[in-house]
């Protein structure tokens, strides 16, 4: 009997989306529970050290941080999202720590307190994205398989359909190859279920109270 597999999240979580993601692309049953960052209860802190989103409950056992999590799920499920060979395996698990660094820029770029930061910060991103465009083989990150790195750039883009709608920030424009894979994992059925209906709304009332240049900019779209 296959032990319940029970995931805790939180609902704007990049991290906790590609594991939502894993798990519905190998076709995995779990239990959802989304919790609120802001006011942890007492439960979630005994399971999870460093306070952080997601955890996977594996009957008594806890799993914390999204790449080891992604690596468990390699070894105990079917449909695996590596690639069998070693080496190729290694490239897609150092293009997971870039995608990770990424998600480091996109939070600098929210939390941006002035122009010079903001802009510092994506140009930052610009340049990340000019390497994925020099490196996709499409119509997925490594051609026609979907992997664990499409898994961890669904949420990425996700950021961006809610920052286009407040400006065009230089970022993504000029890469076709980026383009397209943006859009297919857009349409892929595992990363639009990997957030509830709400999200769009709830990323933007997370900007807003981030009080940043981003912010601002998003109030003067409002307006």
């Amino acid at each position: 009997m296959a032990v319940p597999l029970k995931l805790i999240s939180h609902k704007l979580c990049p991290y906790v989306q590609r594991a939502v993601i894993a798990l519905a692309e190998k076709g995995v049953p779990f239990e959802r529970t989304d919790i609120d960052l802001a006011n942890k209860p007492d439960w979630f802190l005994k399971v999870s050290p460093l306070g952080k989103t997601p955890v996977l409950l594996v009957g008594d056992h806890a799993i914390f941080e999204s790449a080891v999590i992604l690596e468990y799920l390699e070894e105990t499920q079917a449909n695996p999202l590596h690639p069998a060979d070693a080496l190729r395996r290694a490239e897609h698990r150092s293009c997971i720590e870039f995608g990770s660094a990424i998600l480091n820029d996109i939070a600098g770029l929210y939390a941006a307190s002035d122009e010079a930061a903001f802009t510092a910060r994506a140009l930052q991103l610009k340049q990340r994205f000019e390497r994925l465009e020099a490196r996709l083989v499409g119509p997925w990150f490594d051609g026609e398989t979907f992997s664990l790195v499409d898994a961890v750039f669904g949420p990425v883009f996700r950021y961006f359909d809610v920052f286009d709608e407040i400006g065009d920030f230089g970022i993504l424009g000029a890469k076709p190859k980026v383009a397209r894979w943006r859009q297919n994992l857009a349409a892929r059925a595992s990363v639009r279920s990997a957030v509830s209906a709400d999200y769009p709304a709830l990323l933007r009332d997370f900007i807003d109270r981030r009080r940043s240049y981003l912010s601002q900019l998003q109030a003067n779209v409002a307006a």
